[in-house]
């Protein structure tokens, strides 16, 4: 699980402000922030990518099978890489 804090982002400049009660130790840093929406939308694909991934691992064909499996294992990579066509 990956660690999210609550603050505020300038819709103008993109100021980013996360104030939190100081308690006289504070020393700020540089950080890079991402957007908790992409993040999710990123983790998301890497879990259908990974699952993509262990059929591949995973999944022993029929012999008589090995054409129709191989086309419908390039045809879900296809949908997951967004491309269209054979």
């Amino acid at each position: 699980m990956v660690e999210t804090i609550e603050g505020w982002r300038c819709i103008g400049c993109g100021k980013v402000d996360a104030p939190a009660p100081c308690i006289g130790i504070c020393q700020d840093r540089r950080v890079e922030l991402v957007l908790a929406h992409d993040y999710a939308e990123l983790a998301w694909r890497v879990e259908q990518l990974e699952a993509a991934l262990a059929l591949i691992a995973r999944v022993t064909p029929k012999p008589d099978q090995l054409d129709a499996s191989w086309a419908a294992l390039q045809q879900r990579a296809r949908t997951l890489l967004g491309e269209h066509g054979s």
